[in-house]
Protein backbone atom coordinates (compact mmCIF):
# COMPACT_ATOMS: atom_id res chain seq x y z
CA UNK A 1 0.00 0.00 0.00
CA UNK A 2 1.06 3.46 -0.70
CA UNK A 3 2.13 5.78 2.34
CA UNK A 4 -1.04 8.30 3.26
CA UNK A 5 0.40 11.58 1.67
CA UNK A 6 2.16 11.46 -1.63
CA UNK A 7 4.66 14.68 -0.51
CA UNK A 8 6.32 16.64 -2.72
CA UNK A 9 10.41 17.05 -2.37
CA UNK A 10 9.74 19.84 -0.34
CA UNK A 11 7.10 18.84 2.32
CA UNK A 12 9.32 15.48 2.12
CA UNK A 13 12.45 17.53 3.46
CA UNK A 14 10.32 19.02 6.21
CA UNK A 15 8.37 16.11 7.52
CA UNK A 16 10.96 14.11 7.33
CA UNK A 17 12.77 16.09 10.17
CA UNK A 18 10.70 13.79 12.87
CA UNK A 19 11.93 10.75 11.65
CA UNK A 20 15.51 11.86 10.72
CA UNK A 21 16.38 10.39 7.48
CA UNK A 22 15.64 14.16 8.58
CA UNK A 23 16.56 17.31 6.57
CA UNK A 24 19.59 18.85 4.89
CA UNK A 25 22.30 21.32 7.25
CA UNK A 26 24.67 23.36 5.94
CA UNK A 27 28.00 23.15 7.96
CA UNK A 28 28.23 27.15 8.03
CA UNK A 29 28.33 30.13 10.23
CA UNK A 30 30.38 30.11 13.52
CA UNK A 31 30.48 26.54 13.84
CA UNK A 32 31.68 24.70 10.55
CA UNK A 33 32.09 21.30 10.27
CA UNK A 34 35.16 19.37 10.42
CA UNK A 35 36.83 19.50 6.69
CA UNK A 36 36.09 22.99 6.14
CA UNK A 37 38.08 25.21 8.40
CA UNK A 38 40.63 25.97 5.49
CA UNK A 39 37.34 27.06 3.24
CA UNK A 40 38.28 30.00 0.52
CA UNK A 41 35.88 28.78 -2.26
CA UNK A 42 32.96 30.82 -2.80
CA UNK A 43 30.56 32.47 -1.10
CA UNK A 44 27.31 31.37 -2.18
CA UNK A 45 24.59 32.24 0.57
CA UNK A 46 24.68 35.49 2.71
CA UNK A 47 22.22 35.92 5.24
CA UNK A 48 21.84 37.67 8.69
CA UNK A 49 24.47 35.65 11.15
CA UNK A 50 26.54 33.62 8.73
CA UNK A 51 27.55 32.73 5.02
CA UNK A 52 27.42 29.67 3.05
CA UNK A 53 30.37 28.60 0.43
CA UNK A 54 30.63 26.25 -2.36
CA UNK A 55 33.08 23.98 -0.22
CA UNK A 56 29.92 23.70 2.40
CA UNK A 57 26.99 23.27 -0.07
CA UNK A 58 28.71 20.78 -1.42
CA UNK A 59 29.22 18.89 2.03
CA UNK A 60 25.74 19.72 2.28
CA UNK A 61 24.67 17.83 -0.93
CA UNK A 62 27.41 14.58 -0.66
CA UNK A 63 25.42 14.52 2.75
CA UNK A 64 21.61 13.86 1.03
CA UNK A 65 23.65 11.36 -1.09
CA UNK A 66 24.77 9.51 1.85
CA UNK A 67 21.71 9.75 4.20
CA UNK A 68 18.96 9.45 1.41
CA UNK A 69 20.32 8.27 -1.79
CA UNK A 70 16.76 7.87 -3.07
CA UNK A 71 16.55 11.45 -2.90
CA UNK A 72 19.96 12.43 -4.78
CA UNK A 73 18.07 12.91 -8.30
CA UNK A 74 16.51 15.97 -7.06
CA UNK A 75 20.04 17.62 -6.51
CA UNK A 76 19.42 18.22 -10.53
CA UNK A 77 16.91 20.25 -9.93
CA UNK A 78 17.95 23.93 -9.38
CA UNK A 79 14.80 24.55 -7.80
CA UNK A 80 15.49 21.47 -4.96
CA UNK A 81 19.19 23.09 -4.88
CA UNK A 82 17.82 26.50 -3.55
CA UNK A 83 15.13 24.93 -1.14
CA UNK A 84 18.26 22.85 0.45
CA UNK A 85 19.98 25.91 0.82
CA UNK A 86 17.55 27.72 2.63
CA UNK A 87 17.27 25.18 4.78
CA UNK A 88 20.73 24.95 5.32
CA UNK A 89 20.25 28.17 6.85
CA UNK A 90 17.51 27.74 8.79
CA UNK A 91 18.94 25.09 10.73
CA UNK A 92 21.74 26.84 11.25
CA UNK A 93 19.99 30.19 12.44
CA UNK A 94 17.55 27.54 14.60
CA UNK A 95 20.11 25.96 16.25
CA UNK A 96 22.38 28.66 17.41
CA UNK A 97 19.01 29.49 19.57
CA UNK A 98 18.67 26.11 20.78
CA UNK A 99 19.67 25.35 24.48
CA UNK A 100 21.96 22.95 26.22
CA UNK A 101 19.71 21.25 27.50
CA UNK A 102 18.54 20.21 23.72
CA UNK A 103 22.17 19.89 22.33
CA UNK A 104 22.86 17.31 24.86
CA UNK A 105 19.95 15.09 24.45
CA UNK A 106 20.70 15.64 20.69
CA UNK A 107 24.40 14.41 21.33
CA UNK A 108 23.00 11.58 23.04
CA UNK A 109 20.91 10.56 20.18
CA UNK A 110 23.36 10.81 17.74
CA UNK A 111 26.40 8.80 19.37
CA UNK A 112 23.46 6.04 19.72
CA UNK A 113 22.28 6.53 15.97
CA UNK A 114 25.60 6.04 14.71
CA UNK A 115 26.48 2.53 16.23
CA UNK A 116 22.73 1.80 14.73
CA UNK A 117 24.31 2.55 11.33
CA UNK A 118 27.55 0.92 11.98
CA UNK A 119 25.83 -2.22 13.72
CA UNK A 120 23.10 -2.17 11.09
CA UNK A 121 25.50 -1.91 7.83
CA UNK A 122 28.68 -3.24 9.70
CA UNK A 123 31.74 -1.39 10.25
CA UNK A 124 33.70 -1.90 6.78
CA UNK A 125 30.07 -1.41 4.86
CA UNK A 126 29.85 2.00 6.62
CA UNK A 127 32.91 3.06 6.26
CA UNK A 128 33.04 2.58 2.61
CA UNK A 129 29.67 3.86 1.83
CA UNK A 130 31.05 7.45 3.59
CA UNK A 131 33.92 7.38 1.72
CA UNK A 132 31.98 6.46 -1.19
CA UNK A 133 30.75 10.51 -0.92
CA UNK A 134 34.25 11.99 0.27
CA UNK A 135 32.63 12.10 4.14
CA UNK A 136 33.94 11.29 7.14
CA UNK A 137 32.66 10.04 10.44
CA UNK A 138 32.85 13.43 12.36
CA UNK A 139 30.99 14.92 9.53
CA UNK A 140 28.04 12.39 9.53
CA UNK A 141 27.84 13.33 13.43
CA UNK A 142 28.34 16.91 13.06
CA UNK A 143 24.88 16.44 10.60
CA UNK A 144 22.96 14.50 13.06
CA UNK A 145 23.65 16.62 16.15
CA UNK A 146 22.58 19.90 14.12
CA UNK A 147 19.36 18.26 12.77
CA UNK A 148 18.59 16.51 16.24
CA UNK A 149 19.53 19.85 18.20
CA UNK A 150 17.14 22.19 16.24
CA UNK A 151 14.14 19.09 16.47
CA UNK A 152 14.82 18.64 20.40
CA UNK A 153 14.40 22.29 20.53
CA UNK A 154 11.19 22.52 19.12
CA UNK A 155 10.24 19.42 20.96
CA UNK A 156 10.64 21.22 23.93
CA UNK A 157 8.42 23.99 23.13
CA UNK A 158 5.29 21.83 22.78
CA UNK A 159 3.63 21.37 25.80
CA UNK A 160 0.64 18.71 27.08
CA UNK A 161 -2.25 20.94 25.93
CA UNK A 162 -0.77 21.34 22.54
CA UNK A 163 -0.27 17.34 22.11
CA UNK A 164 -4.47 17.12 23.69
CA UNK A 165 -5.45 19.89 20.60
CA UNK A 166 -3.77 17.61 18.09
CA UNK A 167 -4.96 14.54 19.18
CA UNK A 168 -8.57 15.81 19.65
CA UNK A 169 -8.60 17.65 16.36
CA UNK A 170 -7.48 14.37 14.44
CA UNK A 171 -9.02 11.75 17.08
CA UNK A 172 -10.41 8.87 14.29
CA UNK A 173 -6.89 8.99 12.60
CA UNK A 174 -6.06 7.25 16.81
CA UNK A 175 -8.98 4.93 16.27
CA UNK A 176 -7.38 1.15 16.79
CA UNK A 177 -8.06 -1.19 13.79
CA UNK A 178 -7.57 -4.93 13.16
CA UNK A 179 -8.09 -5.51 8.82
CA UNK A 180 -7.31 -7.88 6.44
CA UNK A 181 -6.81 -6.99 2.75
CA UNK A 182 -5.23 -8.42 -0.56
CA UNK A 183 -3.64 -5.73 -2.49
CA UNK A 184 -3.91 -6.29 -6.75
CA UNK A 185 -1.74 -3.62 -7.63
CA UNK A 186 -1.59 -1.54 -11.14
CA UNK A 187 1.62 -3.32 -12.07
CA UNK A 188 2.58 -7.01 -11.77
CA UNK A 189 4.65 -8.84 -9.48
CA UNK A 190 7.82 -8.24 -12.34
CA UNK A 191 6.50 -4.63 -12.20
CA UNK A 192 5.19 -4.48 -15.67
CA UNK A 193 1.78 -2.28 -15.97
CA UNK A 194 -0.71 -4.77 -16.05
CA UNK A 195 -3.55 -3.43 -18.58
CA UNK A 196 -6.48 -1.33 -18.13
CA UNK A 197 -9.39 -2.94 -16.21
CA UNK A 198 -7.02 -6.01 -15.27
CA UNK A 199 -6.40 -5.19 -11.37
CA UNK A 200 -9.95 -4.76 -10.91
CA UNK A 201 -11.02 -7.69 -12.52
CA UNK A 202 -8.52 -10.14 -10.34
CA UNK A 203 -9.83 -7.87 -7.36
CA UNK A 204 -13.25 -8.41 -8.03
CA UNK A 205 -12.34 -12.77 -8.56
CA UNK A 206 -10.64 -12.19 -5.23
CA UNK A 207 -13.88 -9.98 -3.73
CA UNK A 208 -16.14 -13.61 -5.00
CA UNK A 209 -13.84 -15.96 -3.53
CA UNK A 210 -14.04 -14.55 -0.18
CA UNK A 211 -17.95 -14.12 -0.04
CA UNK A 212 -18.04 -17.45 -1.20
CA UNK A 213 -16.21 -18.41 2.28
CA UNK A 214 -12.63 -19.24 1.02
CA UNK A 215 -9.65 -18.50 3.39
CA UNK A 216 -8.60 -14.80 3.74
CA UNK A 217 -5.57 -16.02 4.78
CA UNK A 218 -4.78 -18.54 1.88
CA UNK A 219 -6.11 -15.71 -0.55
CA UNK A 220 -3.75 -12.86 0.71
CA UNK A 221 -1.19 -15.53 0.33
CA UNK A 222 -1.90 -16.47 -3.61
CA UNK A 223 -3.01 -12.58 -4.38
CA UNK A 224 -1.79 -10.21 -2.76
CA UNK A 225 0.89 -7.96 -3.60
CA UNK A 226 1.60 -6.09 0.04
CA UNK A 227 4.53 -7.39 1.24
CA UNK A 228 3.88 -6.48 4.74
CA UNK A 229 0.40 -8.09 5.29
CA UNK A 230 0.39 -10.98 2.68
CA UNK A 231 2.52 -13.67 4.85
CA UNK A 232 0.47 -12.91 7.99
CA UNK A 233 -3.43 -13.54 6.38
CA UNK A 234 -3.08 -10.16 4.92
CA UNK A 235 -3.80 -8.50 8.16
CA UNK A 236 -2.73 -5.37 10.27
CA UNK A 237 -3.49 -5.99 13.88
CA UNK A 238 -4.51 -2.74 16.10
CA UNK A 239 -3.35 -0.21 13.89
CA UNK A 240 -3.92 3.35 14.24
CA UNK A 241 -6.11 4.57 11.60
CA UNK A 242 -4.08 7.57 10.05
CA UNK A 243 -1.26 5.61 9.41
CA UNK A 244 -3.03 4.45 6.22
CA UNK A 245 -3.50 6.45 3.19
CA UNK A 246 -6.92 7.83 3.21
CA UNK A 247 -8.81 6.09 1.12
CA UNK A 248 -8.15 2.59 2.73
CA UNK A 249 -8.16 4.76 6.03
CA UNK A 250 -12.10 5.67 5.49
CA UNK A 251 -12.82 2.37 4.57
CA UNK A 252 -11.66 1.09 7.42
CA UNK A 253 -13.21 3.22 9.87
CA UNK A 254 -16.83 2.72 8.44
CA UNK A 255 -17.03 -1.36 6.82
CA UNK A 256 -19.01 -3.38 8.57
CA UNK A 257 -17.10 -5.02 10.99
CA UNK A 258 -16.60 -9.02 8.95
CA UNK A 259 -17.75 -8.03 5.66
CA UNK A 260 -16.02 -8.16 2.56
CA UNK A 261 -15.86 -4.66 0.92
CA UNK A 262 -15.92 -3.70 -2.74
CA UNK A 263 -12.21 -3.14 -4.32
CA UNK A 264 -11.22 0.07 -2.69
CA UNK A 265 -8.57 2.20 -4.90
CA UNK A 266 -5.73 3.93 -3.62
CA UNK A 267 -2.33 4.99 -5.77
CA UNK A 268 -1.33 1.62 -5.93
CA UNK A 269 -4.06 -0.60 -6.43
CA UNK A 270 -7.27 -2.17 -5.42
CA UNK A 271 -7.96 -3.51 -2.00
CA UNK A 272 -10.55 -5.74 -1.00
CA UNK A 273 -10.49 -5.77 2.98
CA UNK A 274 -12.47 -7.29 6.03
CA UNK A 275 -12.26 -5.27 9.63
CA UNK A 276 -12.32 -7.56 12.24
CA UNK A 277 -12.34 -4.80 14.58
CA UNK A 278 -12.27 -1.23 15.36
CA UNK A 279 -11.46 0.46 18.81
CA UNK A 280 -12.20 4.11 19.92
CA UNK A 281 -8.76 5.10 21.53
CA UNK A 282 -9.62 8.27 24.58
CA UNK A 283 -6.71 10.25 25.16
CA UNK A 284 -5.75 9.16 28.56
CA UNK A 285 -5.14 5.84 26.65
CA UNK A 286 -3.04 6.86 24.38
CA UNK A 287 0.07 4.98 23.96
CA UNK A 288 3.56 6.97 24.96
CA UNK A 289 4.64 6.63 21.90
CA UNK A 290 1.68 7.66 19.64
CA UNK A 291 1.78 11.21 22.08
CA UNK A 292 5.30 10.88 21.04
CA UNK A 293 4.96 11.16 17.12
CA UNK A 294 2.59 13.97 17.96
CA UNK A 295 5.05 15.98 19.45
CA UNK A 296 7.36 14.97 16.48
CA UNK A 297 4.60 16.58 14.49
CA UNK A 298 3.98 19.58 16.02
CA UNK A 299 7.73 20.16 16.21
CA UNK A 300 8.27 19.46 12.57
CA UNK A 301 5.54 21.94 11.86
CA UNK A 302 7.03 24.76 13.77
CA UNK A 303 10.17 24.61 11.52
CA UNK A 304 8.21 24.21 8.47
CA UNK A 305 6.40 27.92 9.96
CA UNK A 306 9.36 29.26 10.08
CA UNK A 307 10.90 28.68 6.87
CA UNK A 308 7.76 29.57 5.30
CA UNK A 309 7.01 32.55 7.12
CA UNK A 310 10.27 33.96 8.54
CA UNK A 311 13.56 32.33 6.71
CA UNK A 312 13.32 35.00 3.54
CA UNK A 313 13.82 37.97 5.95
CA UNK A 314 17.00 36.36 7.11
CA UNK A 315 18.60 35.96 3.48
CA UNK A 316 20.43 38.63 2.23
CA UNK A 317 21.42 37.18 -1.18
CA UNK A 318 21.66 33.97 -2.91
CA UNK A 319 23.88 33.20 -5.91
CA UNK A 320 24.21 28.92 -6.73
CA UNK A 321 25.27 26.91 -9.14
CA UNK A 322 23.31 25.62 -11.72
CA UNK A 323 22.77 22.83 -12.82
CA UNK A 324 23.31 21.01 -16.51
CA UNK A 325 20.00 19.22 -16.21
CA UNK A 326 17.68 21.55 -14.43
CA UNK A 327 14.44 20.76 -13.13
CA UNK A 328 14.15 17.15 -14.39
CA UNK A 329 15.02 14.19 -11.66
CA UNK A 330 15.50 11.20 -13.03
CA UNK A 331 12.56 8.67 -12.92
CA UNK A 332 11.73 6.46 -10.42
CA UNK A 333 11.87 8.84 -7.57
CA UNK A 334 10.83 8.37 -4.29
CA UNK A 335 8.14 10.73 -2.81
CA UNK A 336 6.06 8.00 -2.49
CA UNK A 337 6.11 4.90 0.11
CA UNK A 338 5.16 1.20 -0.97
CA UNK A 339 3.35 0.71 2.62
CA UNK A 340 0.92 1.30 4.59
CA UNK A 341 1.90 4.08 6.55
CA UNK A 342 1.51 7.98 6.87
CA UNK A 343 4.64 10.04 7.22
CA UNK A 344 3.20 11.19 10.16
CA UNK A 345 5.48 9.78 12.73
CA UNK A 346 2.81 8.38 14.56
CA UNK A 347 4.74 5.88 16.73
CA UNK A 348 7.49 8.55 17.50
CA UNK A 349 10.57 6.75 15.65
CA UNK A 350 14.16 8.67 15.99
CA UNK A 351 16.21 7.03 13.04
CA UNK A 352 16.28 6.31 9.77
CA UNK A 353 13.63 3.24 9.07
CA UNK A 354 14.95 1.60 12.70
CA UNK A 355 13.13 -1.46 13.41
CA UNK A 356 10.75 -1.03 10.49
CA UNK A 357 9.36 -3.87 8.02
CA UNK A 358 8.34 -3.93 4.72
CA UNK A 359 4.99 -1.93 6.17
CA UNK A 360 7.05 1.06 7.67
CA UNK A 361 5.81 -0.39 11.29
Amino acid sequence: MPSRNNKAWKTFIVSITAVLSMSMIAACGNDKTKGTEDDNSKVIVKYKGGEITEKEFDLEQRMIQFMSPEYAQFLQMDEFKEYLAKQGVAYEYLYAKADDKAKEAAGKQADDLLKQQKSGMGEEQFKAALESQKLTEDDLKSYMLRVMTVMEHEKNQVKEEDIKKEFDANKKDYTNISVRHVLIGFKDTEGKERPEGEALKIAKEVQSKLNKGEDFAALAKEYSQDPGSKDSGGLYENKPAGSWVPQFKEKALTLELNKISDPVETDYGYHVMKVEKREEVSYDKLPADQKEGIRNELASAKIDNFMQNELNDLIESMNLPKSENADKPAEGTGDQKTDGTTDKPAEGDQTPDAGKDDTGK
